[in-house]
């Protein structure tokens, strides 16, 4: 009897749960549904942080059609709330309006693209990847100034059609899509609609038509009026026979290469500061335990920050100057249709498939047909410069990254770069980076940046007045804006005495600008000397490198409430090596070379400069401990080959034309160096100085250089040769080699000195010299 009763109990409770599920069921519905017209409502209005995320998520996805997101959602939430059921999103009314929104979203990609190739900004025929451009990489999102088509969902539709039937079908496609959601808005077919109106319209248009008949009985001098109108304005007006032809000769785009040009890429919106005033992180951790002690050394060039020092703005720079490259145009067509047929006549199937006006050359990118050699193309360098009339041509076989040959045609007149354009663009520019340094741009217009720490040493060399100061300047003048003097130090050396000591004064230095190149082989060593004494407060701290060694003071000083400061970088700046090696070799190779070795760990970095790039000047050693180069023009192919070890100097073009090649890079990149002049260096070093004075560190001001006459040299072993010569009363240079066990050279030196002070007479072809001295005169 209980189990029965149990039995009839459970159905009861089944059925009140039942009865409660559906009371609730109505409510959740129209929960939901409010929730979605308050999503749309912030979506609409862009309140906070979600607002804002939701509308650029909405422009990522529909382009300038990005209301339409919050209106589907609010219409959803109507259909919830009135058919209280899940699956709306089938209701005709959803498909059509989805529908009608995807041909918007159609005409307005197909717009986009039509006008992005009539501006010649194309950069590849991906739908896809000119979108993304667009949108992200161009920050179309949040500028919310130009057009952006359909978003992606328009590009991955305009992508689909164009590939199936090209840009007029996409338009049509577009059309079909529209009608479709209008009959599946409206819900009434379109052809009965049609047959049922077109009588109705007919019999308007019947009327309407015999209305003006009735109108149009008049008078016959309101008749000579009218045709007398009608003649004056049935003349016919002149054709102009030039557009007519231009409408026809319209070429068609998939026939022609894709131009794209370098100041596409040059925001002419002012951006904010570069540099902001941030502490720089390590990013390397340290090996040690953050807990362990402190040595007490001291570090050299090491201070405390001044707080109130400001970075200097990139407005201390003159703005980049806007250059009209109108007339580069005309020629790229022609010259691309002339470099196919140089090929074709010499048996080369080639087409030009990109062509990139850059600042000083335009690249012409050339795609070779299946079988085609290599080598063949390179071959044909002359030819090529012959049929474009070109002063110099060069090739770069093949690009790195593409299945095709480069060919760089120098430009007829050279766009200048100026150095606030590079420092001020978004492309590769960590605000935390101290050591980034602005180049210039390269043929693309992409602005060329690179850290000092990952080179970590630069060697430059070219031609006299290629551009190496200029280059020189403008890597000190980005260390000077982006890192504070307690950050970086460095150590100038410029035996030309005019380059570098327009920076004399600098906060940022640790010694005056060298410019005695006696002086020079000691300031050198003294750095070696700060290196090795860096590597001991490294293997005392148990760190590895400059990163865990400011890692570890930090957290030493959270730890212990205390403010040790940080180890700063040095950069070692030499403006002319050739100088140097000339006055002190063996010294200045010996210090580059242990410099070049070991100090990148330690922070200090290497910037060598010289006009004579020979082999007595950057020696093997110096070579293979330099990895990353910077080539300017050079005279001959020997000197672009023991600068970059591979020829392409000779051909540049001067004037800040350089090739860089990085530390691990196969291929040198083509830029055109960051011009800066002579009074933006004034005004930013003048700026610095105003703030903070120079403090410079006395153990790395080289001291003064004592000058002793050559006949005032004494050899360590001249006493005791004259004892002998005197005692054995003859002298020969044999002699003395053979005695004291040294060299030809110090032993015939060792004699001029004797001569020069009287103990020796002068040489008598092969005899012995006589001796002036004797004992009794030695001993006085």
């Amino acid at each position: 009897m209980a189990k029965k009763r149990a039995k009839k109990r459970a159905p009861a409770k089944k059925r009140q749960q039942k009865k409660q599920q559906s009371q609730m069921q109505p409510l959740w519905f129209e929960i939901l549904g409010v929730v979605l017209i308050g999503i749309a409502i912030i979506m609409i209005f862009e309140f906070g942080i979600i607002g804002r995320g939701l509308s650029a998520f909405s422009r990522f996805l529909l382009g300038n059609w990005y209301v339409a997101l919050p209106f589907l959602i609010i219409v959803q939430a109507l259909i919830f709330m009135i058919k209280r059921q899940i699956g709306g999103y089938k209701h005709r009314i959803v498909i059509g309006c989805l529908f009608i929104l995807g041909s918007m979203l159609l005409f307005s990609h197909v717009h986009l693209f039509q006008t992005l190739y009539e501006s010649k900004v194309l950069m590849s025929n991906s739908a896809l990847k000119e979108t993304w451009k667009v949108l992200i990489t161009n920050d179309g999102i949040h500028d919310q100034t130009g057009t952006l088509g359909g978003g992606m969902l328009g590009a991955v539709l305009f992508a689909m059609f164009y590939s199936l039937v090209d840009s007029s079908g996409a338009t049509v496609a577009g059309v079909l899509l529209l009608l479709i959601g209008i009959i599946l808005l409206t819900g009434k077919a379109l052809i009965p609609f049609l047959v049922e109106q077109t009588p109705i319209l007919m019999n308007d248009i019947k009327k309407k038509w015999a209305a003006r008949e009735k109108k149009s009985v008049k008078s016959p001098e309101e008749k000579r009026k009218e045709s007398a109108r009608s003649n004056r304005k049935s003349k016919p007006k002149p054709v102009d026979t030039s557009e007519m032809e231009a409408v026809q000769e319209n070429p068609e785009p998939a026939s022609e290469p894709i131009i794209s040009s370098f100041t596409a890429k040059i925001e002419q919106a002012t951006q904010p500061e570069i540099v902001q005033e941030k502490q720089s992180k390590a990013q390397e951790d340290s090996t040690l335990d953050p807990k362990d002690p402190v040595t007490d050394y001291p570090v050299m060039g090491g201070e405390q920050e001044n707080e109130s020092y400001v970075l200097p703005s990139a407005k201390l720079l003159e703005p980049p100057v806007a250059s009209d490259q109108s007339g580069e145009y005309d020629l790229i067509q022609a010259n691309a249709k002339k470099l196919e047929k140089t090929f074709l006549s010499f048996g080369v199937k080639t087409r030009v498939t990109q062509v990139h006006l850059g600042p000083a050359v335009t690249k012409y990118e050339i795609l070779p047909d299946t079988g085609v050699k290599v080598s063949r193309i390179v071959s044909l360098a002359d030819d090529i410069a012959l049929a474009l009339a070109a002063s110099g041509i060069r090739i770069e076989a093949p690009i790195p990254g593409k299945s095709a040959v480069g060919i760089e045609v120098p430009n007829n007149a050279v766009a200048m770069v100026s150095l606030r354009e590079v420092l001020e663009s978004k492309e590769n520019n960590p605000p935390e980076a101290k050591l980034l340094v602005g180049l210039g741009r390269d043929v693309t217009g992409q602005a060329m940046m690179t850290e000092l720490n990952k080179m970590p040493h630069v060697l430059i060399a070219g031609a006299t007045g290629s551009g190496k100061s200029v280059c020189v300047n403008g890597i000190i003048m980005s260390i000077i804006m982006r890192a504070k003097p307690h950050e970086v130090k460095m150590m100038m050396i410029d035996p030309k005495m005019v380059e570098l000591n327009v920076f004399n004064g600098i906060p940022h230095l640790l010694a005056p600008v060298v410019t005695d190149p006696r002086k020079a082989a000691q300031a050198l060593q003294r750095v070696v000397s700060e290196m090795e004494r860096r590597y001991e407060l490294f293997s005392h701290t148990g760190t590895r490198n400059i990163e865990g060694y400011n890692n570890h003071i930090e957290q030493w000083n959270e730890d212990h409430d205390e403010k040790h400061p940080r180890m700063p970088y040095i950069v070692v700046i030499v403006d002319e090596l050739a100088d140097l090696m000339m006055v002190a070799s063996s010294d200045v190779e010996d210090s580059i070379t242990r410099l070049a070795q070991m100090a990148r760990a330690a922070g200090i970095h290497l910037i060598i400069a010289t006009q004579r790039p020979s082999v007595d000047v950057i020696t093997g050693i110096i070579k293979a401990n330099i990895p990353s180069r910077i080539a300017f023009a050079v005279s001959s192919a020997i000197d672009s080959r023991t600068i970059l070890d591979g020829a392409g100097a000779e051909k540049l073009l001067g004037r800040g034309d350089m090739l860089f090649l990085p530390a691990g890079a196969s291929k040198p990149t083509r830029i055109q160096g960051a011009f800066v002049s002579d009074e933006e260096v004034e005004a930013v070093v003048n700026f610095v100085i105003e703030q903070q004075k120079a403090q410079y560190q006395e153990e790395m001001i080289p001291t003064e250089v004592e000058v002793v006459a050559p006949h005032e040299e004494t050899d360590e072993l001249y006493d005791e040769a004259v004892q002998m010569v005197v005692d054995m009363q003859t002298a020969s240079v044999s002699m003395i080699q053979r005695r004291f066990r040294v060299g030809y050279a110090r032993a015939a030196r060792i004699v001029d000195q004797m001569e020069a002070r009287g103990v020796v007479g002068p040489p008598e072809g092969s005899k012995p010299r006589h001796v002036l001295l004797t004992k009794s005169k030695l001993e006085m």
